[in-house]
């Protein structure tokens, strides 16, 4: 069993702080490879990132936020589905339409779908996003936002995978005893992901 140990500095995030998490979270991706490439340079991060902390990884996984609200991070245990439901799908699809036209949803299924096919079936923590406020960077909070789940992954004897879309994290998953798996192009002139998998530590 997954069991998450109080950190100093840190907080799990509630429900309400949806908007706060996918703010954050869309900030620290602004100029992310993969992200920036996806949604084709239109401003879809906030809105895609917070109905995703809103309605999967605040209710079915664990958040944090770190610092003041300056870091984010949001995880998905094995078991829980990743899939919006059907009525946010809806909202989301409208939204995405509306904010980056047909080419970010075709761009956005298409890296979804493939991102779904290349995910390790065996049991894990899966991260899905970590991410800290440029005037916050620099000052290992990274680390402190991953350290918590990953003792737990620890405790637990469960191994720990993420998708690197940016090299200038790998240090940091390097860091916290990620290795790399593969490098794959999530779609059709994409820029690379990079498969991370943690093993526990005893």
């Amino acid at each position: 069993m997954l069991r998450i140990e109080p950190a100093e500095g840190l907080r799990q995030a509630a429900q309400a702080d949806w908007r706060t998490l996918g703010a954050i979270t869309a900030e620290a991706f602004a100029a992310d490879p993969v992200a920036t490439w996806t949604f084709d340079g239109k401003p879809c991060l906030k809105p895609v990132f917070q109905r995703l902390a809103r309605d999967v990884y605040l209710p079915r996984g664990i958040c944090h936020l770190a610092d003041g609200d300056r870091g984010a991070t949001m995880w998905l245990p094995s078991g829980p589905s990743k899939e919006l439901p059907p009525l946010s799908l809806l909202g989301a699809a409208a939204r995405l339409l509306v904010d980056g036209g047909p080419k970010a949803m075709k761009r956005a299924l298409a890296v979804d779908a493939e991102m779904v096919r290349r995910k390790p079936k065996a049991p894990h923590v899966y991260l899905f996003t970590i991410g800290v406020l440029a005037e916050a960077r620099g000052k290992g909070l990274g680390r402190r936002l991953l350290a918590p789940v990953l003792a737990g992954c620890d405790a637990a004897g469960l191994p720990a995978y993420l998708e690197n879309s940016n090299p200038a994290n790998t240090p940091l998953y390097e860091g916290a005893g990620f290795r790399m798996l593969e490098v794959f192009a999530p779609a059709p002139g994409a820029p690379p992901l990079a498969a991370m998998w943690r093993e526990p530590r005893a």
